[in-house]
């Protein structure tokens, strides 16, 4: 198996690292007792503010000694830790957090981080202060400041918004691709349609919550989540087509050095399959950027019609027919006169009036007698069995997918070449190939769209990106996955490796006749040329 997420696990060590030594360094030591900090949440507290009260000096270029943080130490405690320490013990408890804690006493501080590449374990140097000697009042002081380990820690804390984190990962791709460094670009899109899909999931997410109980889904929940998707979506595809087009540019121009040339070097070979891979997640970081588009829409939609139905029954006064209308009738039988009040209401509504002649026409059962209907056994559907129906119908219809591009590759492998008006002439002659490549017009259309799409499919890429993935059982019809799934399947098909598809603009558009749509209705239909081609 090929294991790429795995790449550069000790750089993300590294940024665990941060943490974890300065944790570790603090959990070990007993000295916190004296001071009166007894529990790790406030131990931990306390050397992030002191931490970050360093890098405040640090970027104000300003003096931080030990007496400085020994001052802020005593002022935080007053306002808010309110622990009964005397100056002289807050200055000891400031030694002990930069010199013991943060500093390790001056000793060099490792982390081992596994290198997957070379398959062994490195050591990572991680130090979050630098201490520089300067000279105050004549007196030679020890001032402190953050390393660039020190300012990664810290700003690695502070949460960025999803969309501008989106925004910051498409610049540096877009720096990676100008600048020719391929491998690094495809890591970046990779990470950008992660966070795309994380985006999609988290709404799919949300939905659910407003389906289950509105209210607990709040208005800043709903106005963050809105806010960020216009911020995300904002000439965000647009972006990723141009990114695209230069990818196809580039490709373009290894291919025909391959063909002038004949050969690649093995860096070019490499830099023009990071391209081929960067092109398939642009692809697929477009089609997420329309289900967040899709998913947005549809989030709007329920959770103003939830909250509609809640205002509904919150304006509804429920009451007890018996005790309001029938007791007290019966206990004043004048009262049935003012009856009208209580039934106007329900005639207010005018009632739809149609008639349909297929009732009439309809067979009509005989009235069985009571015991008769209680030997009728009663039939339950559980929430189960309508999504095990729903789920075996999803994959009929995504056989009848693969059926279609069966039927398209075997036509194309006799002659590596076809048009989509060969197709026509074929089913035109024979009615079962026919009911098999076009089993609706809504399908057919489909795979010839998702063909023109891709426009090229490399089969040995595709089985290299899914060794690597793990196969989520997804419903959905996609183009990739099937194609590969029916070149499994047919034996006959294992040769082909690379499928090409686009529109033939010097042919003419072609008619085809008597086929049925999703409504059973037969009907003829207009399709431009389609040329395929493998090799």
């Amino acid at each position: 198996m090929v294991f790429d997420y795995l790449n550069n696990f000790n750089i993300r060590m590294k940024k665990i690292g941060y943490y974890s030594l300065i944790f570790r360094n603090s959990i070990m030591k007993n000295n916190w007792k004296k001071y009166g900090f007894d529990e790790y949440d406030e131990q931990e507290n306390l050397i992030f503010t002191v931490l970050l009260y360093i890098m405040e000096q640090s970027l104000k270029e300003e003096v931080c000694t030990l007496d400085n943080i020994t001052d802020f130490i005593d002022e935080i405690n007053d306002l808010y830790y309110k622990k009964n320490l005397s100056y002289e013990e807050e200055k000891s408890l400031t030694e002990f957090i930069i010199n013991t804690i943060i500093c390790n006493d001056g000793d060099v501080r490792y982390y081992k981080g596994f290198n997957y590449a070379t398959g062994i374990y490195e050591e990572i140097n991680v130090s979050y202060l630098i201490t520089k000697i300067i000279d105050i009042d004549g007196v030679r002081r020890v001032t402190y400041s953050l390393t660039d380990d020190g300012y990664n820690m810290l700003l690695g804390t502070l949460e960025i918004e999803e969309n501008l984190r989106i925004s910051i990962h498409e610049m540096i791709f877009k720096l990676h691709l100008e600048k020719a460094e391929y491998s690094k670009a495809a890591d970046d899109i990779k990470n950008i349609f992660n966070m795309f899909r994380i985006r999609v999931q988290k709404m799919e997410e949300d939905i659910q919550r407003i389906r289950e109980n509105p209210l607990n889904y709040s208005n800043s929940d709903y106005e963050k989540i809105t806010k960020g998707n216009l911020a995300l979506m904002k000439e965000s595809k647009e972006k990723y087509k141009l990114h695209r087009e230069v990818v196809e540019e580039r490709i373009q121009e290894f291919l025909h050095k391959e063909i002038n040339l004949s050969e690649l070097t093995k860096e070019e070979n490499e830099n023009l399959n990071n391209l081929q891979c960067i092109k398939r997640y642009l692809n697929k970081t477009i089609d997420e950027d329309q289900r967040i588009l899709k998913k947005h829409f549809e989030l709007k939609e329920i959770y103003a019609k939830e909250l509609e139905n809640i205002s509904k029954m919150s304006i509804i006064k429920r009451f007890s027919l018996s005790n309001e209308i029938y007791e007290k009738v019966l206990g004043d039988i004048k009262k049935i006169e003012n009856i009208e009040v209580f039934l106007r209401p329900l005639f207010k509504n005018h009632i739809p009036k149609i008639y349909n002649i297929n009732k009439a026409l309809q067979y009509q059962n005989p009235i069985r007698k009571n015991k008769e209907e209680k030997d009728l056994e009663v039939l339950e559907f559980s929430d189960e069995d309508v999504e095990k129906e729903k789920e075996k119908r999803q994959l009929e219809r995504l056989e009848k997918y693969k059926t279609v591009i069966n039927i398209i590759l075997e036509n194309v492998k006799v002659t590596n070449k076809l048009y989509l008006s060969d197709l026509n002439e074929l089913i035109v002659r024979d009615e079962y190939i026919k009911l098999k490549l076009i089993p609706t017009v809504e399908i057919f259309r489909e795979v010839i769209i998702e063909f023109l799409k891709v426009r090229e499919i490399d089969i040995n890429s595709l089985l290299e990106e899914r060794k690597s993935n793990t196969e989520m059982g997804e419903m959905d019809f996609q183009l990739n996955k099937a194609v590969i799934e029916v070149i499994e399947q047919n034996k006959e098909l294992s040769n082909i490796k690379r499928i090409y598809a686009s529109k033939a603009l010097d042919k003419e558009d072609l008619i085809i006749k008597s086929v049925i749509n999703e409504l059973g209705e037969t009907k003829n239909f207009i399709c431009s040329e389609v040329y395929f081609k493998i090799n």
